[in-house]
């Protein structure tokens, strides 16, 4: 019989690329692992690790026995979930994901107020961002996840993920009190094509949408620096080396140097996302995080 803890262990390295990295995801030592490993190649008889450089792959038998044995723990978290559903209590360990703006505006409050109402539901909160955040979830190393999406920019998620909308998120021009555009009502991109920005890094979801915005004036936002998180964007703004587009969700106070100015055609909207497995579709925690999240 497959020790199905050791499958669970052998799908961590194969997706995490080594045994500690496998370790590190599920709790566990190395040497726990290794073991877990070596006791379903007794069981199934054929070798499912190979050592290359300092790192493992799997080989062909262990491939094998993760792509179809991921059904089988598929099926048992479904199983799992209905059980659960069935005694109807909000219970067990849930690992959550979700990007920075969310987690300091929605994540941590909801947490804060699941713990308070359901006791024996514990959670364990990662920051990463979207794309990221859906490939946990999607492999089995995330229970949920929070991720957004701005206008028509898209965001892959697989099949095997339910996607609920749990909020819409605005973001706001902000500028430093002495810029002109600081005494505008509104804005427009034709309006800023000559102004230097602060931008998160290329590829991010946010850079993308700052550059559609751009679509018919005839330009590209001007990229001045470049910092990751908003609060850096926040500082360098009030340090006037530029403006920037800033989400409302999780976004610290502006104090009397800055000014936020909606902005217009296109107005600058994201809707923010959960994501879990259709397997854990009946699982109660799971629900009331989904409640809270939407409440």
């Amino acid at each position: 019989m497959i020790d199905l803890a050791a499958l669970a262990s052998l799908r961590a390295v194969d997706a995490h690329g080594s045994v500690v990295g496998a370790a590190d995801a599920l709790g566990f030592t190395p040497s726990a692992i290794s073991q877990q490993v070596k006791r379903l190649e007794r069981q199934t008889g054929v070798p499912l690790l190979e050592r290359v450089g300092r790192g493992v792959i799997l080989t062909d038998h262990g491939r094998h026995l993760v792509d179809a044995g991921g059904r089988l723990l598929a099926d048992l978290e479904e199983v799992e979930a209905g059980l659960r559903r069935r005694t109807g209590t909000v219970a067990g360990h849930l690992r959550l994901t979700a990007f920075s703006t969310a987690m300091r505006g929605l994540v941590a409050p909801v947490v804060r107020d699941l713990r308070a109402e359901h006791p024996g539901l514990t959670l364990s909160l990662t920051e990463r961002e979207p794309w990221d955040t859906v490939d946990l979830v999607a492999s089995g190393r995330s229970d949920l996840g929070v991720v957004h999406r701005w206008g028509d920019v898209p965001i892959a998620i697989p099949d095997h993920l339910v996607a609920t909308v749990v909020a819409r998120d605005v973001a706001d021009v902000v500028v430093h009190r002495d810029h002109p555009l600081a005494r505008r009502e509104r804005v427009t991109p034709h309006g800023l094509v000559e102004e230097d920005w602060i931008a998160t890094p290329e590829g991010t979801i946010c850079r993308q949408w700052l550059t559609r915005m751009y679509a018919g004036t005839g330009h590209l936002p001007r990229i001045a620096h470049t910092a990751m998180e908003f609060d850096s964007h926040l500082a360098l703004v009030r340090a006037g080396l530029g403006i920037a587009l800033v989400p409302r969700l999780g976004r610290q106070p502006l104090g009397d140097e800055l000014v936020a100015v909606p902005a217009d055609d296109p107005e600058p909207t994201r809707e923010v996302i959960a994501v879990h497995r259709r397997s854990t579709a009946d699982s109660p925690a799971v629900r009331a995080v989904l409640d809270h999240l939407g409440g």
